[in-house]
């Protein structure tokens, strides 16, 4: 223990990791949560945009937390899991603070630099900012996808430091940077792969015409996987030799021993982005704070509930308060 037995059991079509991947992702419908933005300089210079949603605006008896939400790779507060988790915490009481990564809310950022798996100095500054606030007893934060490497990555590498997050969660996180890249750029992917890599050779034309003296022009044209634009742009732009060596800087695996306040992982079997690294059990079973749910369907962020909330934001929800008591 902490292995956590899982009661997800899809019917049909949703048992299948494919389905459920791409229906959660555009099919679902978008859960009615009120945000209001709020832009937050940040020490370089750039800047990243927050939305923020209330209990008590929703309706709800607020409990006075609030829950950081941490969207994955090329998406932001506006998702629809983002969204969905966003109801099911207000529901409960918690405030909600969704964070956008840099260049994901709609406007460019600043910067030559923008977000990946290691960015924990913007997650820190967000933080700071919402315990700044003075208005809340307690910290939470839930990561998706990316987003919740770059959350774990936070947490394992804050050791020794005051962390003000209480407890956190994650969903459908590579733990392994490296072989979920690999998995990502199998066949059967091939179609999640080209919809990342169109958004990301947008943005990175948008950066040349920015930094054109920084950014090679043809550059896009090599970029054939994940792994191409990682070793294009995500390494050297952010200090790193090549895309391996950012993949083995900022994988969560190597920091999940140190994280010492209760953390939920809910990683699926049948998740076709992640590869059996990212199933922790033997680290699980020696934990006492390391809760580690693998259902054997769901996708990748796909625990679907046609009818109602998901799955994961039920869980994640009651994992949350269940850490209050």
């Amino acid at each position: 223990m902490p292995l956590v037995p899982s009661d997800y059991y899809p019917k049909n079509w949703f048992k299948n990791g494919h389905f459920s991947t791409i229906f959660s992702a555009k099919f679902r419908f978008n859960a009615a949560v009120k945000f209001k933005r709020q832009r937050l300089e940040l020490s370089d210079g750039d800047f990243i945009d927050l939305d923020w949603s209330y209990a008590r605006e929703m309706g709800h008896e607020p409990n006075h937390h609030v829950v950081i939400l941490l969207h994955g790779l090329e998406g932001n507060a506006q998702r629809t899991y983002i969204r969905g988790q966003a109801q099911q915490l207000l529901s409960v009481g918690f405030d909600v603070c969704a964070m956008n990564f840099r260049g994901c809310s709609g406007v460019p950022n600043r910067m030559l630099q923008s977000y990946n798996a290691g960015q924990t100095q913007d997650l820190d500054q967000v933080i700071i900012h919402v315990s700044h606030l003075y208005q809340y007893q307690r910290i939470f934060a839930v990561g998706f996808s990316l987003g919740g490497s770059l959350l774990l990555n936070y947490l394992g590498q804050k050791i020794g430091q005051h962390n003000k997050i209480f407890a956190a969660a994650v969903v459908s996180t590579p733990l392994d940077l490296s072989a979920s890249i690999q998995r990502l750029s199998s066949w059967d992917n091939r179609l999640y792969q080209w919809v990342f890599l169109s958004t990301l050779k947008k943005k990175y034309r948008e950066k040349q015409r920015q930094f054109p003296m920084a950014l090679s022009l043809d550059a896009p044209k090599a970029m054939r996987t994940l792994k191409d634009f990682d070793n294009l742009y995500t390494a050297p732009v952010h200090g790193y030799l090549n895309a391996e060596d950012y993949y083995n800087k900022n994988s969560p695996i190597k920091h999940l021993e140190r994280i010492n306040i209760p953390l939920k992982i809910l990683n699926a079997l049948n998740d076709t982005f992640l590869s059996k690294t990212c199933i922790p059990i033997d680290l699980a079973q020696r934990s006492k704070n390391i809760y580690l749910e693998a259902p054997k369907h769901g996708g990748h962020v796909g625990f679907c509930n046609p009818k109602g909330a998901y799955y994961n934001e039920k869980r994640i929800a009651q994992f949350l308060i269940n850490t209050l008591d």
